[in-house]
């Protein structure tokens, strides 16, 4: 039979023109499909599909002489549909994969900042007891000097000499704690 008979037969249902078409056409499509993709597995999911299609949709088959154009044509579209689909994955996978790495070197420097809080508060709780009362009320409350000397008790000339030696005892550290940080971050 030619081909124009086998979609004839195909078009009112006849099982054996359709076994003729997947006997006559699978292997060529499936080189043509493997050409195209490189993968023997996903070639033969394609002219299955294709021959899936040709029996489910077999009353909307075009009037053609040319079947293996028309098989060819198919596979080809649904190659192009598989590539797309397969780039829309590799898309979200590389999204998700972006996601991934920022939210864990969001979590990382969350950690690192913290750390690096505990450091500087171990700092601080090292000062004398009433030095360190001051420079807490100065740099953790906000409070101005008068205020704190007000709180306190002291003078003002007192809460500046305390802020001014807490500086002079913390500055260096606290350098050395940022050159730390920095450096760590980089790695």
């Amino acid at each position: 039979m030619n081909d124009t008979e086998l979609i004839t037969l195909l078009r009112s249902g006849d099982r054996g023109a359709y076994t003729e078409i997947y006997r006559r056409y699978k292997g060529i499509l499936l080189i043509h499909a493997y050409k195209k993709l490189g993968d023997f597995e996903e070639a033969k999911d394609i002219v299955q599909e294709t021959f899936s299609f040709l029996w489910k949709d077999r009353d909307e088959i075009p009037d053609t002489k040319n079947l293996a154009g028309f098989l060819y044509t198919v596979v080809r579209n649904k190659i192009l549909n598989y590539i797309e689909h397969k780039k829309v994955e590799s898309k979200y996978a590389s999204s998700f994969i972006q996601f991934i790495a920022d939210e864990n070197h969001l979590t990382d420097f969350l950690i690192r900042e913290k750390e690096l809080v505990a450091l500087i508060d171990k700092e601080i709780n090292a000062l004398p007891e009433k030095m360190k009362e001051v420079f807490v009320l100065s740099r953790k409350g906000n409070l101005s000097h008068k205020e704190i000397a007000d709180k306190l008790n002291i003078s003002v000339f007192t809460v500046k000499n305390h802020i001014k030696s807490a500086l002079k005892t913390l500055r260096p550290k606290f350098e050395l704690l940022i050159m730390v940080s920095i450096l760590l971050n980089l790695y």
